[in-house]
């Protein structure tokens, strides 16, 4: 892996069915953009935001961070990635793309799927945690949080809204006690060469029932090697998320 060139790059876009404008969001004094930026700098020295709205990116420049341009029509951050990836004119050879919306991202999650590169074998990476079954059944259920099933080489299997796996031999009040179950953290790294491959693939059946685009890649025959984290995160997804990261924010720096 110390052979091996890194960058990290963070789409962000405007607009947003639920929440528009969420990376300018503040959050104790800093747009979520930059709390993001700030938090993957740690621990990858090259790092941009990739933005189709020029608001976002006078933002990024105020605060002194790199930012590249990107068009409006990508329709995943797979997609955008890519094109930032072009556009740097970047010799790095795995691109990490990193959630926007997680201003309390560790770095030590970015070391984790820079792990995974130790194997040369390795063309798509990502993140999952053990769910804790302190909460609940309901938790696990719920249809945001992608469950993943992985292999005994640290590749996934399947992700899917569902859980997975069914545990047959018992009733469902009991399978926190009878199964380890993981849960999907949307942290991808992607070998140069294997994402301009796997950004000219088409929509897959699974990907479309499924609505992950991860499945596409695993329908086409990639692997994707599985690092594990046990940092908690918080994704923002609603403005009532904002609120809950506000609180966390004001205590963490109380």
């Amino acid at each position: 892996m110390c052979n091996l060139k890194f960058i990290g790059i963070i789409p962000a876009r405007f607009a947003s069915t639920r929440f528009p404008g969420k990376p300018l969001a503040d959050i104790c004094g800093k747009s979520m953009i930059e709390r993001v930026y700030r938090q993957a700098s740690k621990e990858l020295d090259n790092v941009y935001v990739a933005t189709d709205d020029q608001r976002i990116a006078d933002v990024v420049k105020a605060f002194g961070g790199n930012v590249i341009m990107t068009s409006t029509e990508h329709r995943s951050g797979t997609d955008r990635c890519y094109e930032a990836y072009q556009n740097i004119g970047s010799d790095a050879d795995v691109i990490i793309n990193i959630q926007g919306d997680e201003p309390f991202i560790d770095p030590s999650q970015i070391a984790e799927i820079k792990q995974c590169f130790n194997s040369t074998e390795t063309k798509i990476a990502t993140l999952v945690r053990k769910f804790n079954p302190e909460r609940g059944f309901e938790a696990l259920f719920d249809h945001n949080t992608p469950k993943v099933v992985i292999d005994d080489e640290m590749n996934a299997i399947y992700f899917s809204r569902s859980i997975i796996p069914y545990v047959r031999n018992y009733p469902w009040q009991e399978w926190l006690e009878h199964a380890t179950f993981y849960t999907h953290i949307g942290m991808y790294a992607y070998k140069a060469s294997t994402l301009a491959k796997i950004t000219k693939l088409p929509q897959s059946s699974l990907e479309i029932a499924e609505s992950l685009e991860q499945l596409r890649w695993i329908q086409n025959g990639y692997k994707i090697r599985v690092g594990i984290s046990d940092c908690p995160t918080i994704g923002i997804d609603t403005p009532e998320d904002l609120e809950k990261a506000r609180e966390l924010c004001a205590s963490l720096e109380n």
